[in-house]
């Protein structure tokens, strides 16, 4: 053994080269009883397929009038006569309500269509419904709707 000057012994220790893996095992089973808790949790929605329906189509009117609205709010007005002439008029929501109560004056059996854009809010296009039904007394208001598209094989 060797010593010092000052008389000690000095022990020559060997390092110890292992890890201890106890505290990082109780940690990962920790870990993973939090994900297998909190997994069936984060589905918060349900699937739901809404159905494909193809609708019955409708008897083409004569004269058909057709309100559009687009995403940015913005309202027309598309006119198709009897000859098949198609005119679409931009107008604010009264003028358009105005001139499809005089068209309902003008024939009472008038079907009036709604096109409007996917992207505008449900409430909106309800709004306008409700509006052409009560203030301008149009009893067939309906939506302008795409048939679905036949699935690719």
């Amino acid at each position: 053994m060797a010593m010092t000057a000052s008389g000690r012994r000095i022990r020559k220790r060997r390092l110890k080269a292992d890890i201890n893996v106890v505290p990082y095992i109780d940690v990962m089973l920790v870990l993973l009883i939090i994900f297998m808790v909190t997994a069936p949790l984060l589905n918060l929605g349900v699937d739901v397929k809404l159905p494909q329906v193809a609708a019955a189509t409708v008897e083409q009117p004569k004269q058909q009038v057709v309100v559009q609205l687009a995403q940015d709010g913005s309202l027309a007005l598309i006119q198709r006569d009897g000859q098949g002439e198609t005119s679409k008029l931009a107008l604010d929501e009264a003028e358009l309500i105005a001139r499809v109560g005089a068209f309902r004056t003008q024939d009472p059996n008038l079907t009036v269509f709604l096109a409007a854009d996917g992207a505008v809010p449900y409430e909106d296009v309800l709004r306008m419904l409700q509006r052409l039904r009560t203030e301008a007394m149009v009893d067939k208001a309906t939506l302008l709707t795409r048939s679905p598209e036949p699935a690719a094989r």
